[in-house]
């Protein structure tokens, strides 16, 4: 008798919507012993195209900015509670391209995309592009 083959899944938070419905389907699919370890990359704008957002005048975030958890901790909460094994990082450069790259060097089975509060052109844009630069399959929950 064979046994089972667990997966690694590469969930990637690419805004600040975050990924925290792929970290709980990710979770489940663990529970349930189909997935091994999990790797969660955080893809940011390239230094150079960078904004200060949330900071205040002063250079700090602020108050409230500051209490919030960024979309990589709220994921990383997720996975913590549900006893996941995961690796996570900030990658910086195009999305499509940090994520093929991430697969390749992680060497993972599957992209794990949560693509709630998106609409349908930008999601089925967003499973195009990564269909055609991944070299695995790619799931978008919403």
């Amino acid at each position: 008798m064979g046994g089972l083959t667990m997966l690694k899944l590469l969930i990637p938070i690419v805004d600040s919507r975050g990924a925290a419905e792929a970290a709980r389907h990710s979770a489940f699919l663990f529970a349930e012993r189909c997935v091994s370890m999990i790797e969660v990359v955080e893809v940011c704008k390239p230094t150079g195209h960078a904004h200060a957002g949330a900071k205040s005048r002063s250079g700090s975030l602020s108050p409230d900015r500051a209490l919030t958890p960024t979309p990589l901790q709220h994921v990383c909460a997720i996975l913590d509670d549900a006893g996941v094994p995961y690796t996570s990082r900030h990658v910086a450069g195009p999305t499509a391209r940090v994520i093929a790259a991430c697969v390749e060097a992680a060497n993972v089975d599957i992209v794990v995309v949560d693509a709630r509060g998106r609409g349908f052109l930008r999601k089925w844009t967003m499973l195009a592009c990564l269909r055609r630069v991944c070299s695995v399959p790619v799931m978008l929950l919403h």
